[in-house]
């Protein structure tokens, strides 16, 4: 029998012990932040810098995974051809979802929201992020090996991403348009990865609208329970 050895460990670093006031201090201060988040559709032109974005990458990079396998990718896309590109595309997927692909109970879903096949933020926002699930590994010899729990461990990545985003100052939509496998090819990703989320940031325009619908969240009843 061959025994793993155990893993190498070292001593967590960073880790303040903090009164229970100053805890809940904390944790009411970034729900207050993150309460103020909204879905924005409506873009300013107004740059954003690379630096911010990569910092904000990193943070969601930080998330955790199974096995710490990191099965995520992100491909920023900020040039307005690529971005136009993507635009085209995505109205033609969004085209066929409102015109029939769509079941009737889903667009019921959506009408509150006002949304429809017209996307101009694709273009209008400064940046575009392609968020990649790589169904499995590829070792440097070719040869592929298995990735655990990854629709999970992607979707907290991408929660991280939109925190950051958010903490950091800018607007946020999460855009999944339905199928989206056109960003594989103008990204120019490999096969063993599949498009999530096209994650839009940048500032809301001026004057920007959101819908009432979209800010009303369900209390605390409704979503958790002690056991």
């Amino acid at each position: 029998m061959t025994l793993t050895p155990p893993p190498e460990m070292q001593p967590l670093a960073g880790w303040l012990e903090r009164p229970d006031a100053e805890l809940l201090a904390r944790a009411q201060a970034f729900r207050a932040q993150m309460a103020l988040r909204r879905t924005v559709r409506e873009f300013s032109p107004r740059p954003v810098s690379r630096e911010l974005i990569e910092q904000c990458l990193l943070a969601a990079g930080s998330a955790p995974s199974g096995a710490n396998q990191q099965p995520w990718f992100f491909a920023v896309i900020t040039q307005p051809e690529h971005k136009r590109r993507v635009r085209e595309a995505a109205e033609a997927e969004e085209r066929a979802f409102y015109a029939g692909r769509a079941p009737g109970e889903w667009l019921e879903a959506l009408a509150p929201l006002g949304t429809d096949a017209s996307k101009p933020f694709l273009e209008t926002a400064p940046v575009l992020i392609a968020v990649f699930a790589q169904k499995y590994g590829l070792r440097a010899d070719g040869t592929r090996f298995s990735h655990y729990y990854v629709p999970e461990s992607v979707g907290i990545a991408i929660g991280f991403l939109v925190a950051a985003l958010h903490q950091a100052g800018l607007a946020t939509l999460t855009h999944t348009p339905s199928p989206m496998g056109f960003l594989t090819t103008l990204c120019g990703r490999p096969d063993n990865e599949r498009p999530v989320v096209l994650l839009v940031a940048g500032h809301p325009a001026p004057g920007c609208q959101v819908p009432v619908a979209g800010g009303i969240k369900k209390p605390l009843e409704a979503i958790a329970q002690w056991l």
